[in-house]
């Protein structure tokens, strides 16, 4: 394997720990300690690795930590739901770079939404003024059927059959990874949230569907195509209510925000006793941050509405516990703003469905990245596949457009 590759590897690696010591580089890179001590000082030579102090000592000398430099790459982010995209640019440390950008744009039905986003991630980057060579690369998470390996979304998107992640680094000039919402929230806590070091964990994104993140043996697991996860679509509903999706049962039917928005709505429109005197049918976003405030306020209505979906969620949940007997089941996305008030009707669920030998050893956490997890998810994308030539749905580049970088 040729120096610049190793690099790559190393580059990747000290990205996920933070801070590496030069022993531990070394099991990672499966190198020789003297082998991967040069080549760890060799980029520090070229000012893309620096000490950052010492490590914990376990007897003897503590050994040196190297972290990258902030600086020394970027990477673009991009969460994406149904009604709203977050754009971001980030450093080396999963911070980011000047304003994240929000824009209204709905993907049901829009054929010119492709064309928007690259449009706002061609004008953010364009203004950062930052280097297309400084770039690792852009990592979008997106709802819908996400077929990783073609870069196609079959649910939204239209990109008349060519691969999503192709058309885009066209415009961009930089390598693109595209991926399921939920999974790149499960890479997120995989890599750095509640997930990091477990080798079991189901990560539930409660948004305008119900998501599913799968972590098995310290892995994404994305079944064979990227398809794994579709938890809105267990058909769990004795409702008769059509899903989008085309079937009728499904999980999102009953619990998704959409649903609590809508039953929200309704309660309003006749005439029920609640603080959510106005809720806005053109701002979504807006009326469900008022019922999971009104909520945390002390609202019955908004309480109960929540309660529901929680209810519903934790059923769904205790067979996932059944199947898979993870270590976690950590929830994300916009409904664990709800925290509690959702948590809790999820245990109570949970304790009635489920087995108790089997759910005593399973934990339910509500996510520490908050709100960024799919910003920070996006951005691991993009370096879980910096070492290869090409991964995934991801556009091969010109050799002297990867090495410019690191030569």
């Amino acid at each position: 394997m040729k120096k610049n590759a190793y690099k790559r590897i190393i580059v990747k690696n000290v990205y996920f720990k933070k801070a590496v010591s030069c022993a531990e580089l070394s099991l990672q890179i499966e190198k020789s300690l003297p082998v991967a001590t040069q080549l760890l000082l060799s980029l520090v030579d070229e000012g893309i690795v620096e000490e950052t102090g010492y490590a914990k000592s376990t007897g003897g000398r503590k050994p040196v930590l190297f972290a990258l430099k902030p600086d020394i790459l970027y990477v673009v982010a991009v969460a994406m739901d149904q009604f709203v995209t977050r754009i971001a640019i980030m450093n080396m440390q999963n911070e980011f770079v000047g304003t994240v950008i929000k824009l209204e744009l709905p993907l049901s039905n829009n054929k010119n939404a492709l064309n928007i986003l690259v449009e706002k991630v061609e004008e953010l980057v364009e203004n950062s003024g930052i280097l297309r060579s400084k770039f690792a690369g852009a990592g979008i998470g997106m709802p819908g059927f996400i077929d990783v390996k073609r870069g196609l979304n079959h649910s939204y998107l239209f990109s008349e059959g060519k691969s999503i992640a192709e058309y885009i680094k066209e415009k961009l000039k930089i390598p693109v990874f595209i991926d399921n919402d939920s999974s790149i929230m499960a890479l997120a806590e995989l890599k750095f949230g509640s997930g990091f070091n477990t080798k079991s964990a189901m990560v539930v994104n409660v948004g305008w569907g119900i998501g599913l993140g799968i972590i098995l043996n310290s892995e994404l697991y994305r079944g064979i195509n990227g398809f794994a996860g579709e938890f809105s679509h267990v058909p769990l509903s004795s409702n008769d209510k059509l899903c989008v999706c085309g079937k009728s049962g499904c999980l999102e039917t009953e619990a998704s925000l959409l649903v609590v928005v809508e039953k929200a709505m309704e309660g309003v429109r006749n005439g029920q006793v609640t603080k959510l005197k106005e809720l806005n049918v053109d701002d979504i976003e807006q009326a469900c941050n008022d019922i999971i405030k009104a909520a945390q306020e002390g609202d019955q209505f908004a309480i109960e509405i929540l309660s529901y979906s929680g209810f519903k969620i934790g059923m769904g949940i205790a067979l996932l516990i059944h199947l898979l007997n993870p270590e976690f089941v950590i929830l994300t996305g916009r409904g664990a703003a709800a925290g509690k008030i959702l948590l809790t009707p999820l245990q109570q669920a949970i304790n009635e469905y489920c087995i108790p030998s089997l759910s005593e050893y399973t934990s339910i956490k509500i996510s520490e990245l908050g709100a960024d997890a799919e910003l920070i998810g996006a951005a691991a994308l993009v370096m879980e596949n910096y070492d290869s030539e090409s991964g995934g749905n991801a556009v091969k580049i010109k050799k002297h457009e990867r090495e410019n970088i690191l030569n």
